[in-house]
């Protein structure tokens, strides 16, 4: 494998203005993580559409506080600055969808892998739906929100730790990926997510009007499938995992026909593909 070290130069020409649609792009060599330094970065006036690109994180998070581990030229990892004032508080949180598929855009288009979604926020991949990306969203101030993606790129040692309910480690070259170039799958997302967070706003974070909610539903591995779900304060419950409603939501059957609808949490996949 070549050198696979992020062209800055390359991202903004295509990505940021005139050429494309955000408005400032850096990459750093190391940082603690790109959620904080951007939700920093919000607090002090960054500006709509920025995105900050590390060849190395030290204290990469995912959700519920969870470790990311982000070695340095192994995969993406990236923030984006989102300042959506049309958008109702409410919605926000449904960032982390239109970050899900701008994922599987790169992961199919630009890997040519396959891949689907694990809701709310895993991106699996290959034949083991092994879990190569995972999404944080976070809320600053003044209605700004920070979408944080990692995502493993270059092959994973063999000792990787699993996630959630044994859910194995991957990368989109372990997947088989046709193209692992760090720069080009950075893109691929960036121009993806821009995409479709543009029709996400315009519809004033309606998912199902903008038709991320669509897209989801399509892309998202967890529906049909026996599930359990992990929520917050211990308890859990399980059946069958039937749909995503509107807001966003898991909908889950229960054994004795009733349906439940989960808003956070960890979900288990409990049967094979």
């Amino acid at each position: 494998m070549t050198d696979n070290k992020l062209d800055v130069l390359v991202l903004r020409e295509q990505l940021v203005t005139p050429n494309g649609p955000y408005a400032a792009l850096d990459v750093v060599d190391s940082t603690g993580s790109t959620n904080a330094d951007l939700m920093a970065a919000a607090r002090d006036g960054a500006v709509d559409r920025t995105v900050l690109v590390a060849e190395e994180q030290t204290e990469g998070r995912g959700r519920r506080s969870r470790t990311w581990s982000s070695p340095p030229g192994s995969g993406v990892y990236l923030s984006v600055l989102i300042r959506p004032t049309t958008v109702p508080a409410d919605r926000l949180g449904t960032l982390a969808m239109v970050a899900g598929l701008a994922l599987m855009h790169a992961a199919r288009e630009t890997a040519g892998i396959e891949a689907s979604l694990k809701w709310p926020n895993d991106l699996l991949v290959g034949e083991g739906r092994a879990k190569a990306a995972g999404v944080l969203s976070e809320v600053a101030q003044d209605q700004a929100t920070v979408v944080g993606v990692g995502l493993n790129v270059t092959s994973l040692p063999d000792d990787a730790e699993p996630g959630v309910g044994g859910l194995p480690a991957g990368s989109f070259a372990d997947a088989g990926a046709k193209n692992v170039d760090r720069t080009e799958i950075a893109a691929s997302f960036l121009r993806a997510f821009a995409e479709f967070e543009a029709s996400w706003r315009l519809n004033d974070g309606d998912i199902a009007r903008s038709g991320v909610l669509a897209g989801y539903r399509e892309a998202c591995g967890t529906l049909g499938r026996s599930v359990r779900a992990e929520l917050p304060g211990g308890e859990s419950v399980s059946g069958e995992a039937v749909d995503v409603d509107e807001d966003g939501r898991l909908v889950i059957e229960l054994d004795d026909g009733t349906r439940t609808s989960v808003t956070a949490g960890d979900v288990v996949h409990l049967r094979a593909d």
